[in-house]
């Protein structure tokens, strides 16, 4: 990312906002809606300073980020309707979808994935420990913030990586 202190600042707020919402929904099972409407409301900051910074966002990029925000919001209210998802996690995942580029949102939802299968086996198998019956419950907000922050890490920051491979 070639952008400017504004743009790394919004950035940098989106970064504390998704560890509160990790944070949030380990301890309390719940993610805020103040968190998520803010860090929708922040999208559309960053895409206008991101324009006036680079010159490399324009309305069609606008238009293409809530179609990926609408297209993830139907496709997580269906699971949220079959009780496969929690509401603060339909409402992250899709105010996240507006600060991620399309090719970057798939490599979002793949480590996603992942981050939320390690997390679904170690909070299993404490449900199974405990020797509790029923649901497990899966804080699954922590698998969508650290994959938006692994995302911003490697998109908007390459620089920090240390010589590796990260994206």
């Amino acid at each position: 990312m070639h952008g400017g202190i504004f743009s790394y600042a919004l950035l940098a707020a989106l970064a504390t906002g998704l560890l509160v919402a990790a944070f949030t929904d380990l301890r309390r099972r719940q993610i805020d809606n103040w968190l998520t409407a803010a860090i929708a409301l922040g999208a559309p900051l960053f895409w206008i300073a991101f324009a006036q910074e680079t010159g490399e966002f324009g309305w069609s990029d606008a238009g293409i980020q809530l179609a990926i925000a609408v297209a993830t919001f139907t496709a997580l209210a269906a699971l949220f309707a079959f009780g496969m998802m929690g509401g603060g996690d339909v409402k992250l995942l899709t105010a996240l979808s507006l600060w991620i580029q399309p090719l970057w949102f798939i490599k979002l939802i793949i480590v996603m994935a992942l981050v939320g299968g390690v997390l679904t086996l170690i909070f299993g198998g404490i449900h199974y420990i405990r020797g509790k019956q029923g649901r497990v419950a899966v804080p699954y907000g922590i698998a969508i913030s650290a994959a938006g922050l692994w995302v911003l890490a490697n998109q908007h920051f390459p620089q920090i990586q240390s010589g590796g491979y990260l994206g």
